[in-house]
């Protein structure tokens, strides 16, 4: 997910590509895998290059210092914007690559990262700490690891929306002309995983007769989840695209009563994402990467989730907080499958392009498939 703090929101206006060190992460549980492979004492720092999305910051500025003196490393933290637009800097740098680790790509870009060959496979020595669905949603040849989860819903404010659409058709009812912020599939992970949700309940090619009818009700298509939260937040649009998260967030700035926050898990479903971590091919510190991997399952990586990622943690073994009670669950999953998503993921896109920016109808795409 991305995480919601002011201090995030600082952060990311006052980060710059190239970021230094920032930090450290997560360990084990009650057991977990400490190598010491790496000295601590007298050998030089080695530095890893890990790639994430804005909002990563808020959790990896309690985490990575950790990892970093347990390891004697320096971790140099690059954001890139959104998950998709990380991906996108892999792909391009493919021949050449500068990371060592990417962390953000999700179930709806795995196949896409995949594909490209930008990652390494990996097992890590801990990986029964994450529960097999979660695995196999995300990816079961273990290019990528799950480190979070968490449902995709619309969000709104209980003060301004007093009777939110409950369904996809009440969504397209006069009264949410130009009401829902969301995110750009093509840079946006969540934007991606909002476009597998409408899938996932409408088949294809029924998805792009849906979107037709949404594009009146859209406000503005932002490139990531941040410049939709802040334009939502300011009260530019009374729906947005987010995570069925977002109330537990809000009771623990409310100092723990009711959050203001609500969600909308249309037709009581909801699409979910899996977040996850790899080793980006050609790295040249591999057993730092794979120490780094095995770091953030652990719970002091685990435990720091919920409350700066507002996501929930793939360890088994991590403790929930108590506001995480109010993070609404859908009564049905409806997340493609992981094979149709891989074949189908370019072309869901580029149709989404088509229709959205090209003004293309739905008839004229499906004629273009042959």
């Amino acid at each position: 997910m991305r995480s919601k703090t002011l201090a995030a929101i600082i952060l990311v206006a006052l980060l710059v590509v190239g970021l230094g060190c920032i930090g450290s992460r997560n360990e084990e549980k009650s057991g977990g895998t400490q190598s010491s492979s790496v000295s601590t004492t007298t050998k030089k720092p080695e530095t890893l290059t890990v790639y994430a999305y804005d909002s990563f910051q808020s959790v990896a500025k309690v985490t990575i210092p950790k990892f970093e003196k347990e390891y004697n490393v320096k971790v140099k933290l690059i954001t890139l914007g959104d998950a998709g637009k990380v991906l996108n800097r892999l792909i391009l740098e493919k021949d050449h690559p500068r990371a060592d680790v990417v962390i953000g790509i999700d179930n709806s870009l795995a196949a896409k990262a995949i594909e490209a060959g930008v990652l390494e496979v990996y097992k890590p020595k801990n990986i029964d700490l994450v529960p097999e669905d979660l695995v196999k949603g995300l990816d079961p040849t273990y290019h990528l690891i799950p480190y979070d989860y968490g449902p995709i819903a619309i969000v709104y404010k209980k003060d301004k929306v007093k009777n939110p659409p409950k369904t996809f058709e009440d969504l397209l009812k006069p009264e949410w002309k130009k009401s829902l912020i969301v995110e750009d599939p093509r840079t946006s992970s969540t934007g991606m995983s909002f476009l597998l949700w409408t899938i996932g309940a409408y088949g294809d090619p029924g998805w792009l007769y849906y979107w037709e009818k949404l594009k009146p009700q859209i406000y503005q298509i932002t490139e990531g989840w941040d410049a939709g939260w802040e334009m939502w937040d300011k009260g530019e649009a009374p729906l947005f695209v987010s995570y069925a998260t977002d109330p537990a967030y809000s009771a623990y700035y409310n100092n723990g009563t009711e959050p203001d926050i609500g969600v909308i898990l249309l037709n009581g479903t909801a699409y979910v994402q899996i977040e996850g971590v790899g080793i980006v091919k050609g790295t040249k510190h591999r057993e730092l990467a794979e120490k780094f991997i095995e770091f953030m399952l652990t719970n002091k990586f685990q435990n720091e989730i919920p409350l700066h990622n507002w996501m929930f943690p793939a360890s088994k073994n991590a403790t929930l907080p108590d506001v995480f009670k109010y993070a609404v669950k859908p009564e049905k999953i409806i997340n493609p499958d992981p094979e149709e998503i891989k074949a189908n993921h370019n072309r869901w896109v580029r149709e989404w392009v088509e229709l959205m920016i090209e003004g293309k109808s739905p008839e004229e795409i499906i004629k273009e498939r042959g």
